[in-house]
Formats: C-alpha cells, structure tokens, sequence
C-alpha cells in the first residue's frame, strides 16, 4: 500500500551531502518514495544501504550534485557545512543554477544566513531545515522539521521533507530554522538531565525505578525525552542516537546566540558545562542519555557504569 504522503508526489533528482546516523534514512526514504538519489559520503561504505534501496553513491560532492534538482546536506557542524558548500569543488561551485538547496544540519543561525546570502549571490535557493527526533525518527520518518527560508522555497520542498519528517513548519526566513533548533536543543538538554537525575534519585531509594518511571510518563512529567531514553538509562545501554559531542556543540550554539541576544540561559549554562563535562572524561561518543553518568558520578555511584 502507497504511503499517502507520497500520493501525487513528483519524482525529483536528489543529491544527497553526509549519510551519518541521520542522514542516511534519510536519503534511504527519498530513494523509496521514487527520487532519483545520488548520495556522498566520505566513508564510502556508508553509502550501502541507499545503494541497496536504489540510489547511487557518488566519488564526490561534483559528482553528487551533478545535474540535482534539490541538494540535501546533513553534516555535523557550521565548518562542515560551510566546506560542502562554499569549500573548492564544492555545492556552489559545481551544482546547477537554480538548485534548491537544504541543508538539514544543525548549525550557528549567523553562519546559515550568510551561507543562504552566498547561494542566492550564486543563483540558489536556500533553507535551513535542521531536524529533530534523532536517529529513531530519521528511521522511522517521523521527524520534526524546522525551516527557514522564503516561503515559495518551502512550499516547493515540502514534498520532500513529507517524506523523511512527520511535523514540518516554515519558521521565518534564513536562519529561523536555526534558531528554532538551538531552543530545541535547550529544551532536550534540560529535560535529558532532569531524566538523569530522577533515574539516581529514584534508585538511591530502592524504588521499582521501571514502574516509577511508567507512572511518571503518564502525568505531566511525560515527555517523549521520558519515552525515548528511559530504556537507555535503566540499562546503562548508550549507544548513540544522538552524541553528547554533537548536543554539546548545540549547547554552545545556544548560549552563543543567547548572549549575543542579551537573554539568559541559566539552565541552558549549566547542562553545556555538564556536557562538556561527559565529552572531557571520554563520554562523547555516547548517546547524550549518557548524562546520567554524570550524575553518577556526582552522586558517587560510578561503580553501576557499565
């Protein structure tokens, strides 16, 4: 049975920029739903599971962007997507006029806006439409989109994100996207914490913590951070969805952007010094659930790592 959001879609020559835990569902569901993708990766071997679903794997971004309708980036941070896009060789300098680029990283709103004054100096178009949900909703195209950019560009690329995120709204023009994240990436920072910090309180007292932690997610300390990363922390399992050296990077964009616009972020400080905490004793490949070491740690319980 077709997937109603692809009903009446038109089909779309994509380039696809980084295949990283996120990005290569991503790229793996555009192929599915009929695009014609051509991905890049730097490590090769990552490009398999798009091969296997269809699409082709390029030798290089020129390669990649060669002849794309719409170009899609989801790299780590601000000097990589500046060097996919601005370095030599890169998306500016090969891609084809009129190209509707978007860029689903997560990266410093000032850095996006100037890179979108560039493309459109260039003869593009740009959004920025950084996600969230992690790697369970690039997985299941249930994640949550947030754009910026002119509104025609959204409406024109909406057939696309329906395809890897379940909630996408057009937030403002260049940077908004950005911006809109970095307060995402406050709110699951403090909320991840808060999680840890309950897991030891409520162990450190002997409690059924699964059961406490049930009752807890059906009132108002619910929260799909509760749903999501309660499994990981009881079973001290952090594979990662999503890496403290990643949220860590999202923390600073935060309190950077925070300072420049004269509020504060007390909360927001704190958990960026708990997460450059965790990346300092080697913690930074975890999942960002990984915080409750940490409060272990504090908490002179270290000896339940795993």
């Amino acid at each position: 049975m077709v997937d109603e959001r692809l009903q009446g879609l038109q089909m779309t020559t994509i380039a696809f920029i980084g295949l990283g835990i996120m990005g290569s569902p991503m790229a793996v569901h555009l192929a599915a739903a009929g695009h014609t993708v051509t991905a890049y990766n730097r490590t090769v071997a990552k490009a398999a599971p798009l091969v296997e679903a269809g699409g082709r794997a390029a030798t290089s971004i020129a390669d990649a962007v060669h002849r794309a309708e719409v170009i899609c980036v989801m790299v780590p941070d601000s000097p990589d997507v500046k060097a996919v896009l601005a370095g030599e060789k890169g998306v500016f300098d090969s891609a084809e006029p009129g190209a509707l680029i978007i860029d689903f990283s997560s990266i410093r709103p000032d850095v996006t806006f100037e890179l979108a004054k560039q493309a459109v100096a260039r003869g593009f178009r740009m959004l920025d439409a950084p996600v969230s949900g992690g790697e369970k909703g690039a997985v299941d195209a249930a994640l949550s989109i947030m754009v910026g950019g002119d509104a025609a560009d959204f409406e024109a690329a909406k057939p696309i994100f329906d395809v890897v995120g379940k909630t996408v709204v057009h937030v403002g023009p260049s940077g908004s996207g950005q911006t809109v994240k970095a307060a995402n990436q406050l709110i699951v920072a403090a909320n991840i914490q808060a999680l840890a910090e309950a897991v030891i309180f409520l162990e450190a007292y002997g409690v059924d913590t699964e059961a406490a932690l049930r009752v807890l997610g059906g009132g108002l300390a619910g929260s799909k951070v509760l749903d999501q990363k309660q499994g990981n922390m009881l079973s001290r399992s952090f594979t990662p969805g999503f890496r403290i050296d990643l949220h860590h990077k999202d923390m600073g964009i935060v309190t950077a952007a925070a300072r420049e616009a004269g509020v504060v972020v007390p909360i927001g400080s704190l958990v960026e010094q708990l997460m450059a905490s965790a990346k300092a004793i080697g913690d930074g490949g975890l999942d960002h659930s990984a915080l409750l070491r940490g409060v272990e740690r504090l908490s002179g319980r270290a000896d339940k790592e795993n």
